[in-house]
């Protein structure tokens, strides 16, 4: 008798609300409404007429304080997304001017967070390569390039440690020797090339680059936008990808004849990750939109506004949440960036560059293109001991003084010390990306040591060829324009 009045009694996992329908319905709203509040206090106080002696960008910033109030007592989004969104909203009311590196640097990480969390950046790397990867010379190239692009939008240190596990699992699926087969040694440099090469093409791949246009803008007030950027360096990325592939085929030629174990560990791995996910396709378009804005309009509204909004849509939207992305931000590095940029501007504004890049370069200036040169060749030598962005704050200051004592233009310098800050290929402690290659097993430090010094040469001479032939045309000068 006990059995049917069982069969009637929910399942254990499911709860009933039985609260009464007006706060159900109170409960669905509450947080579009929050929403909404803040935003017509923030357009009302903006709209008004300013009281007797309120200045307008006073009026601006109350306006940001009322909309910050409304959504920090309420807590309707996370309390550091709203600071996000004070940031976003301070220099687009004039309210705020000044150096938006650090901001930049920080809206970056979080979008390649999101990518990674939400598994869209491992979903696309076992695209490319089941795609692509079914002979071992298009597997390899396919994780070459692989890496390049990825490393284009997020941080080439991020690619690589994201595309180490898929490497390591095709090795071994493959029994390749450790420290001793070639087609091992050269997956994992070009997962390391790769990341490396790609990582120079655009403001995204790592954070020396906004910290170059951070300090050129202390110090002149100059600055490129996302697409002059791109632009200036894609020569180079073209000649690297070109003479990696070369040197690593030269030196590790292929010595396996088929990769269809390979293939069948991606094919479960694709099929283990199903469809994309609601979550991954909506992060993907605000990605895709945010991009779209840096090329059309980060010159207008400023790279780090459009990096915080995009941040911003996420979190508004509940597409992500703090505790997602949070352990991918360094705030180390933040805080170094910041202090690195401080540091350059007093360098600069004391006159201590200056007189450094005298006792520096005083017998080695006699052109524009040798002290480039001279420059790029140092920042190489640097970059493979030490941290390329340590290296962009040590000597981009000296490098701008140096500007004003040879009569160079100081918007030269930014690429000029960051491009070459990139290009690590010989040392592990060059790049994250060359320590966690290296820490395979599959590769021997003379594996890394003298083809990377060959491809190192190349990289300067490149890097001097373009910097002295391609960017006049684009309208980067190395001599300080007349008139």
């Amino acid at each position: 008798m006990s059995r049917p009045q069982e069969r009637l009694q929910p399942p254990a996992d499911v709860i009933i609300d039985t609260r009464p329908l007006w706060r159900i319905l109170a409960g669905h709203t509450y947080r579009p409404v929050v929403l909404l509040a803040g935003l017509l206090a923030f357009l009302a106080l903006r709209a008004m007429e300013p009281p007797a002696g309120l200045t307008a960008a006073g009026q601006s910033a109350l306006a940001i304080f009322a909309l910050c109030l409304v959504y920090w007592v309420t807590n309707v989004i996370p309390l550091m997304v709203t600071s996000l969104l004070a940031m976003v909203l301070l220099p687009t009311t004039g309210v705020l001017s000044g150096n938006a590196a650090v901001f930049f640097i920080l809206g970056a990480f979080i979008l390649a967070a999101s990518l990674m969390k939400c598994g869209l950046s491992t979903r696309i790397a076992i695209a490319v390569l089941r795609r692509f990867g079914h002979t071992p010379r298009t597997l390899l190239l396919s994780l070459y390039l692989m890496n390049a692009f990825m490393a284009f939008f997020m941080s080439e240190h991020a690619v690589a440690a994201m595309t180490f596990p898929i490497t390591v699992e095709i090795a071994r699926v493959l029994r390749l020797r450790p420290e001793r087969s070639n087609y091992a040694r050269a997956l994992f440099l070009a997962l390391a090339w790769g990341s490396s090469i790609g990582g120079i093409a655009t403001l995204l791949g790592g954070g020396r680059a906004p910290l170059a246009l951070g300090m050129l803008h202390e110090s002149s007030g100059q600055s490129y936008s996302f697409a002059e950027w791109t632009l200036a360096a894609w020569p180079l990325v073209a000649v690297l990808l070109v003479a990696g592939w070369t040197v690593i085929l030269r030196f590790f030629p292929i010595d396996v004849a088929s990769v269809r174990d390979a293939d069948a560990v991606i094919e479960e791995k694709a099929l283990r990750m199903g469809r994309p996910s609601a979550q991954e396709r909506a992060i993907g378009l605000v990605m895709l939109g945010t991009l779209a804005a840096w090329i059309v309009g980060g010159e207008e509204f400023g790279l780090a506004t459009i990096a915080l909004a995009g941040v911003t849509v996420l979190f508004v939207l509940d597409i992500v949440g703090w505790r997602d992305v949070e352990q991918y931000v360094n705030w180390g590095v933040l805080l170094m960036y910041g202090g690195a940029i401080a540091l350059g501007a007093a360098l600069n504004r004391s006159g201590a560059a200056a007189w450094l890049a005298k006792i520096l370069l005083s017998q080695w200036g006699h052109s524009p293109a040798a002290v480039i040169a001279l420059l790029s060749a140092i920042s190489i030598v640097l970059t493979e001991v030490m941290s390329n962005s340590a290296v962009v704050a040590l000597l981009l200051p000296v490098a701008l003084g140096i500007s004003q004592q040879f009569g160079i233009d100081p918007r030269a310098m930014a690429p000029a010390i960051a491009l070459p800050a990139g290009l690590a290929f010989t040392l592990p402690v060059g790049t994250p990306g060359n320590a966690i290659a290296y820490s395979s097993g599959y590769l021997r430090l003379r594996d890394m040591l003298v083809p990377g010094s060959i491809l190192v040469v190349i990289a300067w001479a490149a890097f001097n060829l373009v910097a002295v032939y391609y960017w006049p045309l684009i309208g980067i000068t190395l001599a300080v324009p007349r008139g």
